[in-house]
């Protein structure tokens, strides 16, 4: 349970650091879960219920997370454009 809790709470701050129009679209479409983290067992049940948020998991998870670090791969300098007035 130790590192559901871990995972819980640093997507709560996640969300209390996300930008309002960001937040709103989360609001709206809700939380989709990919990676290894999203087979842990009942972790959309668990995040849906300590965000209030609708929480769906991704149709191949561990797929998602390689296929998006490709595109990140792809749009380095865009990335590095966003990331930097970011910081």
């Amino acid at each position: 349970a130790e590192p559901v809790g871990a995972i819980i709470e640093t997507v709560k701050v996640a969300l209390e650091h996300t930008a309002p129009e960001l937040a709103a679209d989360i609001v709206d479409k809700g939380i989709v879960l990919t990676g290894g983290g999203a087979l842990l067992g009942n972790m959309d049940f668990v995040l849906r219920h300590a965000t209030g948020l609708p929480v769906s998991l991704a149709d191949d998870p561990l797929s998602c997370v390689v296929l998006g670090t490709g595109r990140a791969l792809e749009e380095m300098r865009r990335l590095r454009n966003v990331l930097s007035s970011m910081y």
